[in-house]
């Protein structure tokens, strides 16, 4: 990041502040879709991390990106989220699920067009979010900010605060794991 940018941020110049929302805006959207988050929550996490950022300028030293910065902020917001949502998870009832997907003689109130197809596709997601959410919380982040997201590794090192060697480590074992959690599950590459 250039010293003059920097400055102007820390002023809170608004076109400055401006360029980097309307440029990173998608970027960071996209990498809180990857990390498994639904639209909604995926614009709030944006949202609450541009708030980080302008609260946190003033330590913000330039040495990475503005992405890469704001691309860590998200990821520490999406890990306090997900304990959020894991309490939260902990009230639901499921009668009430039971009772918003079947009715009282148990038949689906809104049944799947084409149960086959549904069925191996939801298995086989159901079997990739199982297998995702076994992984340890920096593999399964790098994974997918590399695969969802699409971001490059310095990207991705600048966010987890990680080297490219331990990036590279950590994909390796992320994709082994997957592979070996979705065999284990019946889903073999044949």
């Amino acid at each position: 990041m250039t010293a003059g940018l920097l400055e102007l941020l820390r002023a809170r110049d608004p076109q400055a502040i401006d360029t980097v929302v309307r440029n990173q805006s998608q970027p960071l959207y996209r990498a809180a879709r990857a990390l498994g988050f639904d639209e909604s929550e995926a614009e709030d996490l944006t949202q609450e991390t541009f708030r980080v950022f302008l609260e946190t300028l003033d330590r913000f030293e330039g040495r990475a990106s503005a992405g890469t910065w704001l691309t860590g902020i998200l990821y520490r917001k999406a890990r306090e989220r997900r304990r959020e949502l894991a309490r939260d998870l902990q009230c639901d009832l499921i009668d009430e699920v039971m009772e918003s997907r079947f009715d009282r003689s148990g038949k689906w109130r809104n049944p799947p067009e084409d149960l086959q197809v549904w069925v191996a596709s939801k298995e086989l997601g159901r079997a990739i979010s199982v297998c995702l959410k076994k992984l340890p919380d920096q593999q399964r982040a790098a994974f997918l900010f590399r695969e969802l997201a699409g971001m490059n590794s310095s990207e991705i090192c600048g966010a987890l605060e990680i080297g490219s060697s331990n990036l590279g480590v950590l994909l390796f074992r992320a994709r082994n794991r997957l592979r070996e959690c979705l065999e284990a599950r019946g889903w073999k590459n044949d």
